[in-house]
């Protein structure tokens, strides 16, 4: 298999299983006095240094969860309700209209749920908020803004957004400004005191690490209401018994990437390049959508004229070729991506674009298998698409 959708799911780094298989055969609750539960806590503090020192923040500052959707509903449920409670003017959560659904859905539902007024901030052509719209949206009502979420590169069409600038605009209001970083750590240096932001996002699984484990970094004094409830652990932020393996396993896998990040960027940009070549060479009217220049080194977003997404990925699927749509299958009915209708898409052209995401492990040669299976994958696409428009 070709595999092109590391933005998905990144292949657990062989040194990070082994990590996580050693410390599975191990006992020990951290929370526990005794000397398996020393040891066991040991492991979770360390890697707490080691993933705080990679990230620019201090290991105090580092809340494991079980994953990215965890810890993104920490900082915007538990955001809202901690600043609500200390003043319920602030009702107002301003959240970019690209925003993964685990940042979206959040805040639709304290809208619905809770009263909150939910704000969408527009983005460009390319996907991008512009600090200007942002400085312009928190100028309205100040004093009613809960908080702000805006990712640091987006997970679908790859552009990265001005956060830093985002976060300083925040703070001259008081608003804390959240950051979705899933797919920013295995690319691109991420600082998060340099950043200025209060909250931001990682996950494991994006970076090499297992799946089911993640972190939300909290800047000092920023203290969100806890969605779950238990005993206590990660300060009272973050209730259950923390996963020692998998806490272990993300801290080797962001440690590798920290370490390797500069050789495997300059590998994923020519790699990129390349296969942007390639598909324009075998489907010469493709477009690429998001920012041309600032965008993840291994996101190449492409939208196919006149093709159905699913139809082509199924395609493609069958000939080896392993990437990822750019719409959602709902109960069978394909919808076109929110990412692209936002960004000025119409409906048939989300409905037809592929993102292709690399990662460790891609290589020329699968850009070779690409190109030989995408020429005739398209013009099946095409056919089928043309004889359905027919009816």
């Amino acid at each position: 298999m070709v595999y092109l959708d590391h933005a998905a799911t990144t292949p657990v780094r062989a040194a990070v299983a082994d990590v996580v298989s050693a410390e599975m055969g191990r006992i020990g609750n951290p929370s526990s006095l005794h000397n398996a539960g020393r040891r066991a806590r040991r492991v979770v503090e360390e890697a707490r240094e080691t993933i705080a020192g990679a990230l620019g923040a201090t290991p105090h500052e580092v809340v494991f969860t079980g994953g990215g959707t965890e810890a993104n509903n920490l900082a915007v449920k538990g955001l809202y309700w901690a600043r609500t409670r200390a003043d319920p003017r602030r009702r107002r959560i301003l959240v970019s209209s690209v925003e993964h659904h685990a940042v979206l859905d959040a805040a639709h539902w304290l809208a619905e749920a809770q009263g909150a007024e939910c704000v969408q901030l527009p983005v460009d052509e390319y996907g991008m908020v512009q600090p200007e719209a942002f400085h312009e949206e928190l100028r309205r009502d100040p004093d009613g803004t809960a908080l702000a979420s805006v990712m640091w590169a987006n997970n679908e069409v790859g552009t990265i957004q001005p956060v830093a600038e985002l976060a300083r605009i925040a703070r001259d209001y008081d608003v804390p400004l959240h950051t979705d970083a899933v797919q920013a750590p295995a690319q691109l240096p991420v600082d998060f005191a340099g950043s200025g932001v209060s909250a931001l996002t990682v996950s494991g699984h994006k970076l090499g690490g297992p799946m089911g484990v993640g972190a939300l970094l909290l800047e000092r004094g920023v203290e969100p209401t806890p969605v779950l409830h238990g005993g206590g652990q990660e300060r009272d932020l973050r209730s259950g018994t923390v996963m020692t393996p998998l806490v272990a396993g993300m801290a080797a896998a962001v440690e590798l990437v920290h370490r390797e990040r500069d050789e495997h960027v300059a590998t994923l940009t020519a790699l990129r390049g390349s296969l942007l070549d390639e598909v324009r060479r075998v489907v010469p009217d493709v477009v690429l959508n998001g920012h041309p220049s600032q965008r993840l080194p291994g996101n190449v977003h492409l939208t196919f004229p006149g093709c159905a997404a699913d139809a082509l990925l199924l395609l493609l699927d069958a000939a080896g070729i392993a990437c990822s749509t750019g719409s959602a299958c709902t109960t069978g009915v394909a919808q076109p991506s929110h990412v692209l209708l936002a960004m000025g898409a119409d409906r048939d052209s989300a409905l037809g674009a592929l993102r292709f995401t690399l990662g460790p492990g891609s290589s020329p040669a699968d850009i070779t298998e690409l190109g030989h299976a995408l020429g005739p994958a398209v013009q099946r696409a095409r056919r089928a698409e043309a004889v359905r428009g027919d009816r």
